[in-house]
């Protein structure tokens, strides 16, 4: 009987010092109450409380990923959309994340989706799908005002995805495509406008040197001649210059015709036929 008193006072003395010995992680910082009361905060390591009368809590120091669910927001130009965005934070003081808030992890995510939806509703579609950037320092800010309280950092926020309606879709890939049409049309003319400038240039030079018209109709006919066809080509020029020879030969023609006869060439024949 002796024997097994002993070994019951044994187990009972293990397990309290078993319910004394708590470890703090490296990433943890324990939160010490002694009935009831905050006595101080415990670094890593191996900590030994008094049991029934000592509560440790332990609170981690890592960023905490938090995603903020998709919110239904109408934005500044009336427009329906659904925002989720990702909040980063971690605690700061470990006394103030326990004692000031009950659920620290709980009020951030409903503050924040309520500070999405009221940033979000300030600004246009166009502003909330560009000015990601600004967007996402305002609802920095307006959280650390009231996280700072609670011994909480948010770190940082950013816009995880941006729905648009199906009509609202259409309507943007209708506005791209038109001023891509746009872009192109003014590219075109300005190319148009170039050309044409170029092209005046060359028609002045070639102007003041014949001889590059020439050489520019080589060019061409060599150009032409790469392929294998039985296409003939003579250049402009050539045919005027044919033209003029042709002028040429007849103007001498009917100036030979029109010549007056010698008269001893009319007497001569006179006597031949008498």
């Amino acid at each position: 009987m002796a024997v097994f008193l002993i070994m019951v006072a044994a187990v009972a003395v293990l397990a309290l010092l078993a319910s004394a010995i708590r470890i703090v992680k490296q990433y943890e910082r324990g939160v010490l109450f002694r009935l009831g009361r905050v006595i101080g905060v415990r670094e890593p390591g191996l900590r030994l409380i008094v049991p029934v009368v000592d509560v440790l809590r332990r609170v981690t120091l890592r960023i905490i990923t938090m995603p903020i669910q998709s919110q239904g927001i109408i934005t500044r130009d009336n427009v329906s959309v659904d925002v989720s965005a990702v909040a980063y934070f971690r605690v700061r003081d470990a006394v103030k994340s326990v004692v000031a808030i009950e659920n620290v992890y709980a009020a951030i995510d409903q503050i924040a989706q309520t500070t999405l939806r009221k940033v979000v509703g300030r600004h246009t579609l166009d502003e909330t799908l560009s000015e990601t950037d600004s967007i996402n320092l305002d609802i920095r800010q307006i959280l650390d005002v009231a996280t700072l309280e609670w011994g909480v950092e948010v770190t940082l926020v950013e816009l995880k995805d941006i729905q648009l309606p199906d009509a609202m879709k259409r309507a943007m890939a209708r506005q791209a495509e038109a001023e891509r049409e746009k872009r192109a049309k003014i590219i075109s003319a300005e190319g148009e406008a170039m050309a044409a400038a170029a092209l005046g240039d060359a028609s002045d030079t070639m102007m003041a040197h014949p001889l590059a018209l020439q050489l520019r109709n080589l060019q061409s006919l060599v150009e032409i001649g790469v392929d294998k066809n039985t296409t003939v080509v003579f250049p402009a020029p050539l045919m005027s210059t044919i033209g003029e020879l042709g002028a040429f030969v007849a103007r001498e023609n009917a100036a030979a015709n029109l010549a007056p006869v010698p008269a001893g060439a009319v007497s001569n024949g006179s006597a031949a036929s008498g």
